[in-house]
């Protein structure tokens, strides 16, 4: 087909107005940022798709094969025909793999604006080919060097000349027509291999180590006969003085054609690296749900008469942290999490107050009162959508400064695209299928390969991500010996079947009604798994009660005053102590209420040893009393003060008799004061 032809674009902008308005919207949900703001004309929509930040952005969500096939045509010809292509990728063996995949994928980068053209006439957008073009300041990842018309740019007609006539060729009149002779030369594989049959052994070895990359070397000013014999026929070039390249075409010659070592066509595959039966999965998950629960709500119960403080520049102090964590009987880190859960949840937040602290929220006493399978669902649903993450915590940010629980800095927009594409792997192996971490990071490295390790880690962030949302889908019941449960499943939504050569781009993240209908139907699978919640305590003679599983709400909220958790797990103990008996007659209870309680939910009688307990504590309690006072007014005559008390325009100043001629008051002197003169 000819330059001119009237069935190939000229332009960017000319190949989107031939768009149809699918494609242009597949562009813009591919590409979200061109449509910010919105452009006035396609011409605008072109101009904007070139530009580097845009470019960088859209290479950056390419998986590694339409990564490599576009670095194929950075160092292809401009424009490429599609048969080019295909050598550079599969070689002059060919490879069936890579002749499968890469109609899909050229159609992909065609997709994203990143390649256009007809097939015989592909082009890469200019600016991805400046950043994936290989040059000595940005090696390319294929390895290759410049082109036998790039490296010889500045070189002398008469040394040209003197090259071409070493290698066998005849001499020409200028030095254009030399070097097209002598990239004739290098791309006619059967005079290549004719020359190289010819080569010092030495040489041949110093080919075989450039081949594959970096391309640039260095040699002496009198460099040794196997250099000088590459250099005479210019399968070496001086670039700078004391450095030579082995050019493109010289290293494509050695390659096979390949312009990349390994070509991968298809991404790693997935598989189970151990096998459960479903129902396993679902009870273990469903196990680690309920215990999720008790987790979060004892935290935040532990918190409910004032939490710890917040700090200055925003989080929790590592004191706090490590105090919690002791409280919870868990590691920092696994403790952070449930915190920072709680309070994406909107279960915890500053209480607003002078002296800052963090406090359970009124939505936790809402949060409480749903049944145990919709609260584990809420809990679940904004873990996934989240974009805290707690995994950060103790690291550094931009500015080295420690990253904090419950602080600033701990928001990654990529944590749910990554939670959910993690969870979306396990979706598609068989039900009870747990792959190793290694696999799924492998996959995922495959999908993503630009995304670049972080200063602080060998590891890219979507590799930490994904093993944090292994981690943390396990704790929270999603998963089950590594395995996605089946209400996991469902919170997940629907999950689309990659295609024959595995999509790197999974299904869409959920709208806000589809989440909420995810995490119902979650509710739902998860409720008949879980507990049902007791009436009934077992009382011991050792001061102990124990709760053989989850106890109802009022049961384990007077409990849980009453007695001090002793130790966890299937059964929960319970001890009774003077400090423990205290608490609940502080609360408002009495001796009376309490040995009713206790008969009425122990399936024992009433150990004698805890009726004397509680007879005891009650008959010392209340000896003492403590209360608040500001401000007093004392008066000779009780007559008056009576009057004071008596008169309902006192009742806002809260006046209490401590004795016949003094009254108290929790408000300061000054408003008393104004008080008492208000009212004659």
């Amino acid at each position: 087909m000819s330059p001119e032809a009237p069935s190939s674009p000229r332009s960017l902008a000319e190949a989107l107005r031939a768009r149809d308005d699918a494609s242009l919207a597949a562009l813009l949900r591919g590409r979200p940022d061109l449509i910010t703001p919105v452009p006035s004309d396609l011409t605008q929509l072109a101009t904007r798709a070139g530009t580097r930040a845009s470019v960088l952005r859209a290479l950056e969500r390419l998986d590694r094969f339409a990564l490599q096939t576009a670095q194929a045509l950075a160092v292809a010809p401009d424009p490429a025909p599609y048969d080019t292509l295909l050598g550079l990728l599969a070689g002059d063996e060919g490879d069936e793999a890579v002749a499968a995949a890469l109609p899909r994928t050229v159609a992909a980068l065609r997709e994203q604006a990143l390649v256009w053209g007809e097939d015989d006439r592909l082009r890469l957008v200019r600016t991805a080919r400046e950043l994936l073009a290989p040059s000595a300041q940005h090696p390319s990842p294929t390895g290759l060097g410049p082109t036998v018309r790039e490296a010889t740019s500045g070189m002398s007609p008469g040394r040209m000349q003197e090259i071409v006539a070493t290698a066998g060729l005849r001499s020409t009149h200028d030095s254009v027509s030399a070097v097209t002779a002598l990239t004739a030369l290098f791309t006619d594989r059967k005079k290549m291999a004719a020359l190289l049959d010819g080569a010092p052994e030495a040489a041949r070895e110093v080919l075989s180590r450039l081949m594959w990359g970096p391309p640039y070397g260095q040699v002496t000013a009198d460099p040794a006969a196997h250099l000088r014999w590459l250099l005479d026929r210019g399968l070496l070039l001086p670039t700078a003085p004391g450095t030579v390249v082995l050019p493109r075409e010289v290293a494509l010659h050695l390659r096979g054609g390949r312009a990349h070592r390994a070509p991968e066509p298809l991404p790693p595959a997935v598989e189970p690296a151990a096998v459960h039966s479903p129902r396993v999965v679902d009870t273990t998950a469903a196990g680690q749900a309920f215990t999720a629960l008790a987790t979060v709500e004892e935290l935040l119960k532990s918190w409910n008469q004032g939490g710890p403080a917040v700090l200055r520049a925003g989080g929790l102090s590592v004191r706090d942290l490590k105090r919690t964590a002791v409280a919870l009987d868990l590691s920092e880190p696994v403790a952070a999490f449930w915190i920072e859960l709680a309070y994406a949840a909107g279960l915890l937040a500053s209480d607003g107050e002078a002296d800052e602290r963090y406090a359970p929220t009124p939505a936790y006493d809402t949060w409480l009162e749903r049944p145990p399978a919709e609260r584990w669902a809420h809990l679940a649903g904004t873990w996934l959508t989240a974009t805290r993450t707690a995994g950060l915590i103790g690291g550094r940010d931009a500015k080295d400064r420690t990253l904090s629980t419950l602080g600033p800095g701990l928001d990654r927009s990529a944590a749910p695209e990554v939670r959910h594409r993690v969870l979306t792997l396990l979706a598609g192996l068989p039900e009870g299928g747990a792959p190793s971490a290694e696999a799924v990071l492998a996959r995922l490295s495959w999908e993503r390969p630009l995304r670049g390790p972080q200063r602080d880690s060998t590891e890219d962030l979507r590799a930490r991500l994904a093993r944090w949302t292994l981690a943390e889908s396990e704790s929270l019941g999603v998963t089950g010996r590594g395995a996605l449960s089946a209400q996991g499943r469902a919170l997940l939504g629907p999950v689309e079947a990659a295609d024959e050569f595995g999509s790197a781009h999974g299904p869409d993240l959920l709208s806000p009604s589809e989440q909420a209908t995810a995490t119902a139907a979650a509710a739902r699978l998860l409720a008949p798994l879980l507990p049902e919640p007791l009436d009934h305590v077992l009382l011991q003679a050792d001061l102990t009660a124990v709760a053989p599983g989850p106890l109802r709400r009022p049961l384990a909220d007077v409990l849980g005053v009453l007695a001090d958790v002793e130790s966890k797990g299937g059964a929960t103990v319970y001890r009774f102590t003077p400090g423990s008996v205290r608490r609940a007659l502080d609360a408002g209870q009495t001796a009376a209420d309490l040995h009713a309680f206790l008969a009425e939910h122990s399936r024992t009688p009433v150990p004698q040893p805890l009726a004397y307990l509680i007879d005891d504590v009650a008959r010392r309690h209340g000896h003492l009393r403590v209360g608040a006072a500001s401000s007093y007014v004392r008066c000779d005559d009780d007559a008056v003060l009576n009057e004071i008390l008596a008169d309902k325009r006192a009742a806002a100043l809260r006046l209490r008799r401590l004795a016949p001629t003094v009254l108290a008051a929790p408000c300061d002197p000054a408003t008393l004061l104004e008080g008492l003169r208000s009212m004659g």
